[in-house]
């Protein structure tokens, strides 16, 4: 059962960040999460702001240097249709449609994608762990098959789980955030908070603080995206294992930039640098996919029940990777 809160539809963003102010208060977008978050007492609010009437925050626009604006409460399904987002960035519109079931996409929003609550079943849970504040975090001994083997710490072993925030990483994409102190910018890859640093947040987000847009910047000449998403069932299922991919080719046929970026491996969207390397300078033969599908699982602490993760990675990598390279060919 739902718990008592008062429930304010504000018209503008000025009067929703004031009532969001109040320490109790919690935004709601398209409310696919917080619901559920709310039932379980995962977030303890007295008052429910809805941003839903604030029109300025709807929207896919290109921008003037030929980048894309994409308003926060755009919901999932408009993002994974955009002709504009398919055109320009083919594996954001990839990870847009691979979110959950078609009705979660309709009403979910690219804001509460990428600020959405971790699913572990212990934090959902009747469990005092670290990210409620307690001294355990019961994943690391208990039922683990689905968590965290790269960047947990021995401290949390969520796994983050949004399919586009990887994307967003892997392009460079910043954040517009609007708050009591006024506005700020930051790049996607800042926003979640890594257990190391504060095991009880997934955002860097304060109170009272609304994600208004994302900006992708226009990307280079030839440049390839992807994003592959493996998981138990189809539908509804959060990633197994996923990867977010930007390469960029050289005018010699090496890649000249690269961004390599996992899904359902950490609490936060893992960026491997080492994988990055690997590729950054090389032709993508088969020697070099390898290699690089090998150095993305470099710092895998793996846990009792999810040690085939890792094989999993570097086989789904591989085969991006192979498919990559045959798409920069044509």
């Amino acid at each position: 059962m739902l718990p008592k809160f008062s429930y304010i539809r504000p018209a503008s963003l000025d009067e929703a960040i004031t009532h969001l102010s109040k320490g109790d208060a919690t935004v709601h977008a398209g409310g696919t999460d917080l619901l559920g978050c709310l039932r379980e007492r995962i977030i303890q609010s007295g008052t429910v702001v809805s941003i839903s009437a604030v029109e300025t925050l709807r929207g896919i626009r290109k921008t003037g240097n030929g980048g894309v604006h994409i308003g926060a409460l755009t919901t999932i399904t408009e993002l994974s249709d955009s002709e504009i987002v398919a055109s320009l960035y083919p594996g954001l519109s990839q990870a847009a449609g691979e979110v959950a079931s078609p009705q979660l996409r309709n009403q979910g929003t690219v804001g509460g994608n990428l600020c959405q609550k971790p699913r572990c079943w212990y934090y959902r849970g009747d469990f005092h762990c670290r990210r409620k504040g307690g001294d355990i975090c019961y994943a690391l001994g208990g039922e683990n098959q689905f968590h965290a083997i790269l960047g947990h710490d021995s401290i949390c072993a969520i796994t983050h789980p949004s399919d586009t925030a990887p994307v967003f990483v892997a392009l460079n994409a910043k954040v517009g955030v609007s708050g009591p102190k006024g506005k700020r910018t930051l790049a996607v890859e800042k926003l979640h908070v890594p257990p190391r640093q504060d095991a009880t947040r997934e955002t860097v987000l304060e109170q009272g603080e609304i994600l208004t847009h994302v900006i992708v910047p226009p990307l280079p000449q030839g440049a390839y995206t992807s994003y592959r998403k493996v998981r138990a069932r189809r539908s509804w299922d959060f990633a197994l294992a996923g990867a977010a991919l930007l390469l960029v080719p050289a005018d010699n046929g090496s890649i000249r930039e690269a961004a390599v970026v996992l899904s359902g491996a950490a609490p936060v969207p893992w960026r491997s640098r080492a994988a990055e390397k690997v590729l950054k300078g090389k032709e993508l033969n088969a020697a070099t996919i390898a290699e690089a599908a090998s150095a993305a699982m470099d710092g895998a602490v793996p846990l009792r029940d999810n040690g085939y993760k890792m094989a999993m990675f570097r086989g789904m990598l591989e085969e991006e990777l192979s498919r990559a390279s045959e798409q920069l060919k044509t």
